[in-house]
């Protein structure tokens, strides 16, 4: 059996309070790796495979694919036009079809012709066999959005302080949220078998979903897949973000993106480490960073204040507060409705599990981490589209079905 740290490596936790006990059993059993240096639970913070959506952990010499997650550096990418707001009331239907017709949604999305980009060319894809068997399927998803809280929005953007080429005022922006697909799915799995193969009969069972890859031996090759995994999601984005701003034609004045579900070299505590975050936005010293919160809650962009001891690392979203069964069996859309009319959302699709209710307040996550961020600027959602229920659809042929049952 190998051998688990009988005294923890250091972890903090931000907004205690709001995370379950199962969240931070998950935590306690990182930090208790004999590769853990450091860790950290962000306010965001809910059950995961293996690490805690929301948590952070430094590892010497080695990689967990299950700490990187299975949607490999998913991310958020948010244009910033130079349009007002008022644009939203004014053209809601040219930019509902913006939408519509330029995004596809849910686990096996595809584009009918597959979209043009770079990043289709990157030799990686020939190097790595897992990639190499992905390619063609990765090629037709690309410029796609998964299931679960996947999404592409419209929103009022408020910007209080300069950011990046925007100066403070009231405009449109465009903010979506997307991974790595099926690429990044297969590949997390495929690397995590090979890992527990490596530790079976070594880790203990509970800690069998942290089964890690030495870089310098079998790890180098996920590493790789990562990195390529990496460039993928980012082109996906562009692809997305692309074809809307060809259809709407409004001058782009910046655009932001970050990512999570990634690993990083860094240095943590005077040492080399793999920084894992895992649902985690990076946080450096004046790093821009956009943390969404729920289709009717607020976003922000945020500027990072770079902790050491949260790894340079902030939350990634409001957090789930219950899961997705569970909020399937607690709301109904006729309730929803009027909370997100009231919010002055425009909801095209998504699914019942996604609902704001699912979510913790926003506002207290900020605040729980206002030595993590300091916020820029405001991002209030107005037309969202998401996956309504992981196949694809739309809500209002989901509800209609439904009251054809009772």
């Amino acid at each position: 059996m190998a051998e688990v740290r009988t005294t923890p490596a250091p972890y903090k936790i931000w907004g205690r309070e709001w995370i379950d006990d199962a969240t931070l059993r998950q935590m306690e059993l990182a930090v208790r790796l004999p590769i853990s240096l450091r860790g950290a639970l962000m306010p965001d913070a809910h059950v995961g495979y293996g690490l805690p959506i929301g948590g952070v952990l430094a590892t010497e010499n080695a990689v967990i694919p299950y700490a990187v997650g299975v949607d490999i550096a998913c991310r958020v990418r948010m244009t910033i036009f130079n349009a007002s707001p008022h644009v939203i009331d004014q053209q809601r239907e040219k930019l509902r079809r913006a939408i519509e017709e330029n995004t596809r949604f849910g686990q096996g999305a595809e584009w009918e012709t597959p979209q043009q980009h770079e990043v289709m060319e990157d030799p990686a894809w020939d190097e790595i066999p897992i990639a190499r068997q992905l390619k063609d399927l990765a090629w037709r998803q690309l410029g796609t959005s998964g299931a679960g809280n996947h999404f592409v929005e419209f929103g009022e953007l408020i910007v209080w302080q300069q950011v990046g080429r925007v100066p403070p005022g009231s405009y449109l922006a465009l903010l979506s949220h997307s991974g790595s697909r099926r690429f990044g799915f297969e590949t997390a799995n495929y690397y995590t078998r090979i890992a527990k193969s490596l530790h079976e009969g070594r880790l203990p069972k509970e800690l069998m979903n942290l089964a890690w890859l030495e870089l310098g031996r079998e790890g180098d090759e996920y590493w790789q897949a990562m990195q390529l995994a990496g460039r993928y999601a980012s082109a996906n984005h562009a692809v997305i973000h692309r074809l809307i701003v060809s259809a709407l034609r409004f001058e782009v004045l910046d655009v932001i993106e970050n990512h999570h579900n990634f690993a990083w070299r860094e240095t943590v505590d005077g040492r080399e480490a793999i920084v894992h975050r895992k649902g985690a936005t990076p946080a450096g010293p004046d790093a821009l960073g956009v943390i969404p919160g729920s289709m009717s809650a607020p976003g922000y962009i945020v500027r990072g204040k770079g902790s050491a001891e949260a790894m340079n690392s902030a939350a990634h979203g409001a957090g789930r507060q219950m899961s997705r069964a569970e909020a399937k069996r607690t709301f109904d859309w006729e309730d929803v409705s009027g909370e997100l009319k009231d919010s002055k959302v425009d909801l095209l699709s998504a699914g019942l599990d996604e609902v704001p209710g699912a979510y913790k307040d926003i506002h207290k996550v900020m605040a729980a981490q206002a030595d993590l961020v300091e916020p820029l600027a405001e991002f209030h959602p107005r037309i969202v589209k998401m996956a309504p229920d992981g196949r694809g659809g739309s809500r209002r042929r989901k509800r209609k079905k439904k009251k054809d049952r009772r």
